[in-house]
This record gives C-alpha cells, sequence and structure tokens, in this order.
C-alpha cells in the first residue's frame, strides 16, 4: 500500500491519534516502530519509515514502542471498510482463522492460492498471513503476561505459539523485552481469577449512548443484556465458550472477558471490537452525512454514532427474518423461545435445524425461511464477514422468503457493510419525515444516494429520530 510520506509525516508531527491504526511510524536510528500519536520526540525526517502495519514493521526488524504500545491501536478504517479480498482476509486472520486453520484453511474460504493471496497482503499491508497472525499472537501474550497470573509457558500455548520458545523469541524481538521482564513492567492490575480485562481504543468520538441503547432494546434473556455495569454478552467462540462485559470509556472501551479457553482471547477481542464498531473513522463518517442539511442538525448533535454490529452472523440473520413486520419486543419474545434455558448460546444453524416446531412460535412460512437459512449455512454461506458482501447479499435474497430488507439489515450488522440501506423500512421513514426527507421508499433511496458510503450509518440515526 502507498503511503505518502508528507501526509504521514504531518500526522506524526502533530500527534494525530486519527491515525494510529492507519500506519506506524518506524525509526531507522532506534529500531523502533510507535504508532502516530506516539508522546515521545519526534525522530527527524531522514530516520523515519511509515509502513502500513505493526507486522511490516516487525518483518522489517523493528520492534514494538513500550510506551505508545502501537500493536495496541485501533485496528485501520481501511481494513473495516472495505468488501475486497485484502480486506476479508484482514477480519479474517483478526478472528484467529491463521492460527486454528493455518494460511490453507484463509485461502480456502478466500478461494485464492496461498501464493496469490501472500502476494495481495504483502502488496497492501507490507507482510504476508503468517506475519500478520504472528503479529497478533505477540499482541494476545503480552495481554496474558500483564493481566494474568498463569504461567509464561500457559500463556505460549494459550496465544497460539507452537513452543516455549517460539514464543520466548518472538516477545524478545517484537518488545525488545524477555516475558519475565515484561511482566515486571506491569501496566494493569491482575483480575480476579478467571477474568481478562482488556481495554479496546477506539477513534474519537464515541456516541456511547447510541450503540448501548441500540443492543439493549434489543436484549434477549440468556443471550446478553444492559445493566449499570455495562453491556453484557454471551460469546461463541472457536474453541468454547465466553461472556463479555463491554463498558465504554474516554478513549477505550474496558472489556471484561471469562472464557473456558484461552485460545479463544484473541477471537474474542475481535469480535467486542467489531460489535461495538471499534475500528470505524467517525470522522468520515460525520463529514458525509453532515454535509446533507437533513442530518447535519443531528450529526452536530450527536458525533460519532457507530453501526451494532454483530458477534454471531448468523444470529443477526435470525433476528432480521423473525423481525420481519413485527415490533422489537415482539421479536424479542419469539427469540426468547429459541433459546435453551441452560444453554446461554444462540442456537447454531446445525442445533437451529435440530429443534422441534414447538419451538418457533411463528408462522410455518416464516418458520421454513428460519430452516432454509440454517441450511444454508450449514452448506458454507459465510454470515461472519469472510464472504464476498454483495455475493452473499445476493444469496441470502435467493432463500424463500428472505427480500431485500432483511438481506439489507443482514449485510448492514453481520457483514460490516457500512453502506446497505433500508428504505423500506418503518423506522427509516419515520425517522426521515422527521428530518424533513421524502418518507416515500423510492425518493428516499434516490435520495440518499449522496450519503454513500455510509448509508448504514444514516440509517441508524433515522432510527433515533424521535
Amino acid at each position: 500500500m502507498e503511503l505518502d510520506f508528507e501526509t504521514c509525516r504531518k500526522a506524526a508531527t502533530s500527534r494525530d491519534s486519527r491515525f494510529d491504526g492507519v500506519f506506524v511510524t518506524a525509526v531507522k536510528s532506534t529500531k523502533i516502530y510507535c504508532r502516530p500519536s506516539c508522546p515521545a520526540i519526534v525522530p527527524k525526517r531522514e530516520n523515519v519509515r511509515f509502513l502500513p502495519t505493526a507486522a511490516a514493521a516487525q518483518r522489517e526488524g523493528f520492534r514494538a514502542c513500550l510506551r505508545c504500545r502501537p500493536d495496541a491501536a485501533p485496528g485501520s478504517p481501511d481494513w473495516d471498510v472495505r468488501g475486497d479480498v485484502v480486506g476479508r482476509a484482514m477480519r479474517l486472520i483478526a478472528d484467529g482463522v491463521v492460527d486454528r486453520d493455518g494460511v490453507p484453511g484463509l485461502a480456502g474460504r478466500l478461494g485464492y492460492t496461498e501464493r496469490h493471496l501472500h502476494r495481495m497482503l504483502a502488496a497492501e499491508v507490507g507482510a504476508g498471513p503468517l506475519a500478520l497472525a504472528r503479529a497478533q499472537r505477540a499482541q494476545t501474550a503480552r495481554v496474558l503476561i500483564e493481566t494474568t497470573r498463569l504461567g509464561l509457558a500457559d500463556i505460549a500455548f494459550a496465544a497460539g505459539f507452537g513452543s516455549v520458545r517460539q514464543f520466548n523469541d518472538t516477545v524478545r524481538e517484537i518488545y525488545g523485552r524477555t516475558p519475565s521482564q515484561l511482566r515486571e513492567r506491569r501496566t494493569q492490575p491482575e483480575t480476579d481469577e478467571g477474568l481478562i480485562s482488556v481495554r479496546l481504543p477506539y477513534r474519537a468520538p464515541l456516541h456511547a449512548e447510541a450503540l448501548l441503547t441500540f443492543l439493549g432494546d434489543r436484549a434477549v434473556a440468556g443471550i446478553d443484556g444492559l445493566d449499570a455495569e455495562g453491556y453484557h454478552r454471551n460469546l461463541r467462540l472457536p474453541h468454547g465458550i465466553g461472556r463479555a462485559t463491554l463498558a465504554p470509556h474516554p478513549g477505550h472501551v474496558a472489556a471484561t472477558l471469562r472464557l473456558t479457553d484461552l485460545r479463544d482471547l484473541a477471537p474474542a477481542v475481535a469480535r467486542c471490537r467489531r460489535l461495538f464498531d471499534l475500528d470505524a473513522d467517525p470522522a468520515a463518517v460525520d463529514a458525509v452525512l453532515g454535509a446533507d442539511p437533513a442530518l447535519a442538525p443531528m450529526v452536530l448533535k450527536e458525533e460519532g454514532v457507530r453501526v451494532p454490529r454483530a458477534t454471531d452472523g448468523f444470529e443477526i440473520a435470525v433476528r432480521a427474518v423473525v423481525g420481519q413486520q413485527i415490533s422489537v419486543a415482539a421479536a424479542r419474545t419469539v427469540l426468547r423461545k429459541l433459546i435453551s434455558a441452560d444453554a446461554g448460546l444462540f442456537p447454531s444453524a446445525e442445533e437451529l435445524l435440530a429443534l422441534p416446531d414447538e419451538a418457533f412460535a411463528m408462522p410455518e412460512s416464516r418458520r421454513r425461511t428460519l430452516r432454509g437459512l440454517a441450511a444454508a449455512v450449514v452448506d458454507g454461506l459465510d454470515l461472519d464477514g469472510g464472504g464476498d458482501r454483495d455475493e452473499t447479499v445476493e444469496r441470502l435474497k435467493a432463500l424463500p422468503g428472505i427480500g431485500d430488507w432483511t438481506a439489507q439489515y443482514t449485510a448492514m450488522r453481520a457483514l460490516g457493510d457500512p453502506d446497505a440501506f433500508l428504505p423500506t423500512d418503518l423506522g427509516v421513514l419515520r425517522g426521515a419525515r422527521a428530518a424533513g426527507l421524502p418518507d416515500n421508499p423510492k425518493a428516499l433511496a434516490a435520495h440518499a444516494e449522496r450519503w454513500r458510503p455510509w448509508r448504514s450509518y444514516a440509517a441508524i440515526r433515522l432510527w433515533r429520530m424521535p
């Protein structure tokens, strides 16, 4: 990926935190890389290189700054928004696919050869899938070293390393410290046994109330909930079950995680970030939406509104089907009956197919739609962001009982499409009318063209209109 030196230099000189995660500053004289907002003295221009990812810097022999912790910066908004192969690959790597299935598994999910995938990633982000996964393992290890009482050998395998020696060598190379020395530099207090506390940074501003209200209104007892401590969510993870509590604070979201298997730390963090849309660039979104006089007042009043996304794409698709033409409260009642009281998890596609008919408190046609959706997921339909967005939407619309509204809602929340739109939605039309916009679906869709590529965010704002 081409980085403009002068633009990067200006961002780093002004310590602009909006660029954290977009690139890293590699200092040739010290062999240390930093995030753009690092408070250290700005290096001389001849000593600086700008690289697209921490993995790229590590690949070229730079080690992470222990002051600004560039490995813990928000993810690049490019990978959050892009629906192409590189964007999909970056999301899957963040979810731990390389650690679980290797590079062949990642390439297989994306439909490309390993060589071609490596070539694309190296060209865009300066590192191949193995280097990117290695950087993530190091970050996971650092979190466990600094926030748990686990022995270092246990941390090595929990973070995904193949051996203690590999763990020691990687940590020393990336952080310039041994694991024992990192533990001596502990910056966070140890948590209660079995809990892991992680700070999830974001680009300000973040309108936390909008996120929490949306998720709280749709919470289903036994799966998720909202109280004074934050938003609580049970997680189905690759190696077991987890539970997350997410509480927004200035500059970060405090995540408290309880995991049955510590190998699931990286996927849990990635899914919590995705749920709260923490890698978004709110300045870019609000600049486009605020340019429309009809939306400008609400953008000015509520800066940084995010799209509440998903930790489980299949669950969102089911919620979309159940919510067709009924209220949010009625949908919650129906969804509770799909959940086993002792499971604490939304049913997987396989589990939903095995449910008896009496578990579906809905018309027979809708029950058939849900079973058809579940069968498609079992057959390979990817609703967790690894598939091509446009192709996934078309495959959804080809299923009996799923129309454009259901497919677009799923694209918005499950696939992370920033430009999905629902011009026939009653809440969107009500909000449009209140904002002085056309309340005819066709006319509203035409007006919404000026909101590209952020129409998902516009829909959330229209839903919030009184």
